[in-house]
C-alpha cells in the first residue's frame, strides 16, 4: 500500500493541472475536511467551468500518495482525455485533515468525492483506487451500492489486497511496522508526510474480499500486476473469484500507481467509462457506514 518509490516530499506544480481545473475542501460525513480537484475532459474542452454530463472518474490514490503525487498527476492527466476526473487526498495525506486509517474510514473520503462528482452535473461517475486505496474503492462500491448520491457505477481495483493484516511479503512488513508502531508513525508523518491515526480498528471492517460479493450489479474490474512486490497473484485471484469481477493480470507490472503506464491507465480509463454507462438493475440500499 505504501508508495515509497515515489519520493518522500515531491509535489506537482499547479501548471500540471488541466484548465478549467477546481480546487475544493470537501467535508466528510464525519467531519473530516479533504482537498480534492475536479478536471474537465479534456477532449473537446471550452471555457474554464465543467461541463455537465458525460462520466466522472474519481481517483483513489495509495498509501503515503496525495492528489500532487507525480503518479497520482499522470493518471489524471490520461484520464481526462476520456472523461472529467476527481483526485483528492485521503484523510492524513497531503493537505486533508485528520489522520489515515489505513483504509478504514476513508471510505467517506471517496463517498465525498463521489457526491461531489455528482453534484457537478455528472450522472455517471466511476471510481478507481490503487493499493490502499483499492481496498477503499471495493468497499465504498459494496457499502455504498444502491441509489445514494454516493454510488459508483463502476469500480476498478488496481494492486489491491484481498485481506487484512497481510505480511507475507517484505514491503508488507515494513509497511505494517510503520503504522503500527510509534517509531514508524513518526517516519511516517516527517519522512512519508502521513498522518496515521494511533488506534487499531475497532471495529475490524469489512475486508475487501468480503466486500466483493455485495458490490453486484456494478461492473467491478480487478487490475494487478505479476511483479507486484506487496502482494503477490493470489489477492487479485481471490477477489475475482469472489464475485462477478473482470481480471487483469498485467505482465510486468509492479504495485499500484507507481507502475501504472499511461497505456494501462487509458485502458482502465476506456473500461470505466463504458462500464459506467451499461445499463444495469438497481441494487438494494447499503448501509452507509464505513
Amino acid at each position: 500500500m505504501c508508495s515509497a518509490s515515489e519520493g518522500q516530499s515531491r509535489r506537482s506544480p499547479i501548471s500540471t493541472f488541466s484548465p478549467g481545473a477546481l480546487r475544493r475542501v470537501l467535508r466528510t460525513a464525519d467531519g473530516v475536511l479533504v482537498e480534492a480537484v475536479y478536471e474537465p475532459c479534456t477532449a473537446g474542452f471550452e471555457g474554464n467551468s465543467p461541463a455537465a454530463g458525460g462520466t466522472a472518474i474519481v481517483v483513489a490514490h495509495g498509501f503515503t500518495g496525495s492528489v500532487d503525487r507525480p503518479a497520482v498527476r499522470r493518471a489524471a492527466r490520461v484520464f481526462a482525455q476520456r472523461a472529467a476526473v476527481v483526485t483528492f487526498s485521503f484523510r492524513g495525506h497531503g493537505r486533508s485533515g485528520g489522520r489515515s486509517t489505513v483504509g478504514d474510514r476513508e471510505v467517506l473520503d471517496l463517498a465525498a468525492a463521489v457526491e461531489w462528482a455528482r453534484s457537478l452535473g455528472h450522472p455517471g461517475v466511476a471510481t478507481v483506487g490503487f493499493s490502499m486505496g483499492g481496498s477503499v474503492a471495493l468497499r465504498h462500491a459494496a457499502l455504498h451500492r444502491g441509489r445514494t448520491e454516493a454510488r459508483t457505477d463502476a469500480v476498478a481495483s488496481v494492486s489491491a489486497p484481498a485481506r487484512w493484516y497481510y505480511r507475507g511479503t517484505a514491503p508488507m512488513r515494513r509497511l505494517h511496522w510503520v503504522v503500527t508502531r510509534p517509531t514508524g508513525r513518526f517516519v511516517g508523518r516527517y519522512g512519508f508526510r502521513t498522518r496515521i491515526h494511533d488506534r487499531d480498528w475497532d471495529p475490524v471492517p469489512l475486508s475487501p474480499v468480503e466486500s466483493v460479493p455485495l458490490i453486484a450489479p456494478t461492473p467491478l474490474l480487478v487490475v494487478h500486476g505479476d511483479r507486484d512486490p506487496y502482494f503477490p497473484l493470489d489477492h487479485p485471484r481471490m477477489l475475482a473469484a469472489a464475485g462477478a469481477a473482470e481480471l487483469w493480470l498485467e505482465p510486468g507490472m509492479g504495485h499500484a500507481e507507481n507502475a501504472a503506464d499511461e497505456p494501462l491507465l487509458a485502458r482502465l480509463a476506456d473500461w470505466l467509462v463504458d462500464a459506467a454507462a451499461r445499463p444495469r438493475p438497481a441494487a438494494p440500499d447499503a448501509p452507509r457506514t464505513a
